[in-house]
């Protein structure tokens, strides 16, 4: 399955609809006093929309990268006007104002934290001023990083927002290119959580899970370890060849879209797809190839037609059915 001008487009007009949209709105807020008991636009000046803080970052990473990687997308135009208004200094400004509040030092740890630098790495790519307008936002939650990472004894392998592995697959893209120390200090958190995780069971999915907690651990040691990683997949899903453990290879089944949790399933499957993708170009052995490459395509028809039909799916699951259908 491919990125078509058509998908393109709507996914482009689903995520158009949402980022500005205010209500309903889930925020992870914390009320110091009467004072702080604000609408959304007033304590997010930028990422007020798309149901949560979270949802809509990510949701104008999708708008950036659809716009650079589909040229001729109909909404091209509106994504460029949306992001010149909303991506600018002042803006950030507010937004660095809330992080900044005592209340806020968890605020979006490490999930939000890890789409932000996604955000800023993208806004980098393209010919605009959106990147140096994100950028002190960026080395905020780098900042962030750089203090958490050190002082987690141990990674959090849930396979929600609170999941290790995979908010630092995003900040390691974007660490790569904008800072060289929290790159390293990734790697080296990588390797000392789960170097020597061998046998996986992969116990999931959870009921309300939109990550997979195997297959992310996997897509980070992918990145740290480079050459080194066949052998430690090897290890840690020994018997993928056989489609084992078969939780891995099974879509989930998702029995209500409405429900804010249970829709989470879809995400699952998606986010699946995208790190057996990745995987599947690592592991150098054909026949483990083809099968995680199998994986990837049954976890994507199993959902990718669902991102759109209720708002509980439609604020955030077009991004991970890009990422399943493009990478990261």
């Amino acid at each position: 399955m491919t990125l078509t001008p058509d998908l393109a487009a709507k996914l482009a007009g689903l995520a158009l609809a949402h980022v500005r949209r205010e209500f309903p709105y889930k925020p992870d807020h914390v009320m110091a006093g009467p004072e702080d008991a604000q609408r959304p636009s007033e304590l997010h000046p930028i990422f007020h929309g798309s149901y949560d803080w979270h949802s809509c970052v990510h949701g104008y990473w999708l708008l950036l990268r659809l716009r650079r990687l589909v040229p001729a997308l109909p909404q091209a135009g509106a994504i460029a006007a949306l992001a010149d208004e909303m991506l600018v200094p002042q803006k950030v400004a507010g937004e660095l104002a809330y992080l900044a509040r005592p209340t806020s030092a968890g605020f979006e740890r490490p999930y939000g934290w890890g789409w932000l630098l996604k955000l800023h790495a993208e806004a980098a790519r393209h010919d605009a001023g959106w990147a140096s307008a994100l950028e002190p936002l960026a080395r905020a939650f780098a900042a962030r990083f750089h203090g958490y990472l050190p002082k987690l004894t141990y990674p959090i392998r849930v396979g929600t927002h609170f999941n290790t592995a995979f908010a630092l697959v995003l900040a390691d893209d974007w660490a790569a290119t904008h800072d060289p120390a929290l790159k390293a200090l990734i790697a080296e958190r990588a390797r000392d959580w789960f170097g020597g995780d061998r046998d996986c069971q992969a116990w999931e999915p959870g009921g309300d899970e939109f990550l997979s907690s195997a297959l992310s651990e996997a897509r980070l040691m992918q990145r740290v370890l480079g050459a080194d990683f066949p052998a430690w997949f090897a290890g840690f899903l020994p018997r993928a060849a056989q489609r084992q453990p078969a939780s891995l290879f099974t879509p989930a089944v998702v029995s209500d879209r409405s429900d804010g949790k249970i829709v989470h399933l879809d995400g699952l499957n998606l986010s699946r797809a995208w790190c057996w993708r990745a995987i599947a170009a690592g592991v150098g052995d054909p026949a483990l190839q083809a099968t995680a490459t199998a994986a990837a395509d049954d976890h994507v028809a199993a959902s990718l037609p669902h991102v759109a039909g209720d708002y509980m799916g439609e604020h955030w699951l077009a991004t991970f059915a890009l990422l399943a259908l493009v990478g990261d």
